[in-house]
């Protein structure tokens, strides 16, 4: 199993840079770890979509969200694939440069890249339009928990030789 875990926000826009934080953690962690990729792809949406055409059997987007939910607050939402690569999924335009993960889900899916599983592991940020580089501090101690829920859908993953990815 091929699994991509993309990195996405702007490191100079303080709580932007949680999915950026996360996935350079994961890879300190995890290494090179078999059957997954890390990818930073920044605020270019398009650079993501790219790199699915290298095709992965998931994708772990990291990202900051505003779900207007305490600062801090870790969510885990998953993709409806099927719906996204239905006829007529991509309804509305994408911005190529700043395509935000549902953008990319989107445009990705009407392309027949995106895999057959992908989720968003995002947390609450406190602010994201102040430049600034560095986390606020409850997101900062939202990582852990990032952390734990990736290795969690990784756990259910399952790479091809059935050895599950446990956190270190």
């Amino acid at each position: 199993m091929r699994v991509l875990i993309a990195g996405v926000g702007n490191v100079l826009r303080g709580d932007d840079g949680f999915g950026v934080e996360v996935l350079r953690r994961l890879e300190g962690q995890m290494g090179g770890a078999d059957g997954v990729q890390f990818f930073e792809s920044g605020i270019a949406g398009i650079g993501l979509v790219q790199q699915l055409f290298d095709n992965y059997d998931a994708l772990i987007v990291l990202d900051a969200l505003d779900r207007g939910a305490e600062p801090g607050t870790v969510f885990v939402l998953e993709a409806d694939v099927a719906a996204l690569a239905a006829p007529g999924g991509l309804r509305e335009p994408v911005d190529l440069h700043q395509a935000d993960p549902e953008g990319v889900f989107r445009l990705a899916a009407a392309l027949g890249v995106l895999p057959r599983r992908a989720w968003i592991v995002g947390c609450q940020a406190a602010t994201c339009d102040d430049l600034g580089v560095g986390l606020s501090e409850s997101v900062c101690r939202a990582i852990p928990a990032a952390l734990r829920r990736v290795y969690d859908i990784l756990a259910t993953l399952k790479t091809a030789t059935s050895e599950a990815y446990d956190p270190v």
